[in-house]
């Protein structure tokens, strides 16, 4: 018998990105993005995105998987660069593709979620400043214009923005990213160029959307774990989760000006000023977090303690508790439904002598980490809905193609897909609606 823990309009889903599976890099008019253009030493085994998953011509196939699998939603993200090659020009081909894939999403009964930038800017507006640049504000107004105007009659849940918390800090302070810059002195320029440029673009949406829109935005996020559960203990959880280690990779430093219009204070400087609030305020639908492991005292992921079969190939630590937790702290400080934007787990995931590929410790860390979306409803805290992250096995940016997030495993050499066991767990618990947990 099923339950009724979640309810019937639970968003059981998947996400993806343009760079990180698309390819078809340079058809149909698209240009170039900074992640065509990293220089091979940056990404690991010189990788690139060129081809990725080829999804720009395997589209049809992924949804006929997605299908498959029972998926309620997509989450995946437009290319600016096949939008908009060049400052002010549209590329219908490009628009087309898009346009082609959310009819295909819905006639299969699947929800498309839109995120509208997820890191890869183009090479002109990189060449323009990027995100140094405050002229950055109206080129994504303009941007997220074309996009409403293409798709918003069949879309309903828009994301302006994926992760700011790590565009700015990997790509612009540790340089390990796309455009691969340091410049930590430039980070208050930087969270008000990249938040104001987030309340146009979701000003822009309001405008112009021809259904009505649910907005949100999806964050790098985690949580403390409480040492038990205790008042006290969740207290000072929760106390460090949002004031611990204050800097760019804060809960804070991003939320708490954009929903409560507050400034923050972290490495003797504030993120913004008060001036700044009325362009940077801004009223959304839901909060998006993307989850993968706990906040430790060593600040996030890695931990050489935990022993491997804890961790992912990357070496964060797998503890499911973690979800639970950001759900309810970020629930509790903003006042917004969440959705899980990305959760998932990656391996070094094989091909199997029955050909098959059986992995078995993401079916343990689906299971954990969706029993804390199962407590979280289940104590009436509002989630949305679940993205997996990823749908499919894809380009990692400078971890190149190693690591494997995937519910599908992709042969990068012939492009074939094979849905991992994993895939098959998934379509069980979408089937009953979680009951299978």
């Amino acid at each position: 018998m099923q339950n009724n823990i979640f309810p019937e309009n639970f968003l059981w889903g998947a996400a993806t990105a343009s760079a990180q599976i698309e390819g078809g890099w340079k058809e149909d008019g698209r240009t170039p993005s900074i992640w065509d253009v990293a220089p091979g030493e940056k990404i690991k085994g010189g990788a690139d995105c060129h081809t990725a998953c080829d999804h720009y011509h395997r589209w049809r196939e992924d949804v006929t998987i997605m299908k498959k699998l029972g998926l309620k939603s997509y989450r995946f993200s437009v290319s600016w660069s096949r939008i908009m090659p060049r400052e002010g020009e549209l590329n219908p081909k490009g628009i087309r593709f898009y346009s082609d894939l959310i009819d295909e999403l819905l006639a299969n009964g699947i929800e498309p979620l839109v995120t509208i930038y997820h890191w890869d800017l183009p090479v002109w507006v990189q060449e323009k400043g990027g995100w140094l640049s405050k002229e950055i504000v109206k080129l994504f107004a303009d941007y997220t214009r074309a996009v409403a105007d293409a798709l918003s009659d069949r879309v309903t849940y828009w994301l302006p923005m994926n992760e700011p918390q790590c565009f700015i800090m990997n790509g612009h302070m540790t340089g390990r990213h796309a455009p691969f810059v340091s410049k930590y002195l430039a980070l208050p320029r930087l969270t008000r160029n990249c938040l104001t440029a987030f309340h146009e673009s979701a000003a822009v949406i309001r405008k112009y959307a021809k259904k009505t829109p649910r907005i949100g935005i999806a964050m790098a996020a985690s949580a403390f774990l409480p040492e038990n559960e205790s008042e006290e203990a969740v207290t000072e959880a929760k106390r460090k989760s949002f004031y611990y280690k204050s800097g760019v990779m804060n809960n804070r430093w991003w939320c708490d000006p954009l929903l409560l219009g507050k400034t923050v204070r972290a490495y003797g400087i504030f993120s913004l000023r008060k001036a700044d609030m009325p362009k940077i305020k801004t009223g959304l639908d839901f909060l998006g977090l993307n989850v993968y492991s706990p906040f430790q005292e060593n600040w996030y992921g890695t931990n050489d303690e935990v022993p491997a079969e804890k961790k992912n190939s990357l070496g964060w630590v797998n503890d499911g508790r973690c979800l639970y937790w950001a759900v309810r702290f970020f629930h509790e400080r903003y006042g917004l439904p969440v959705m899980i934007t990305e959760n998932g787990m990656c391996d070094e995931d094989r091909i199997a002598a029955d050909g098959a590929v059986h992995d078995t410790k993401r079916i343990g860390y689906m299971r954990d980490y969706l029993g804390s979306v199962k407590r979280a409803v289940s104590e009436g805290l509002p989630v949305l809905g679940f993205q997996y992250w990823s749908l499919m096995d894809n380009f990692e940016w400078a971890e190149g193609y190693d690591p494997r997030f995937g519910l599908i495993f992709v042969d990068y050499k012939t492009g074939k897909r094979i849905l991992k066991d994993s895939a098959w767990e998934y379509k069980k618990i979408i089937e009953t609606n979680g009951a299978a947990l």
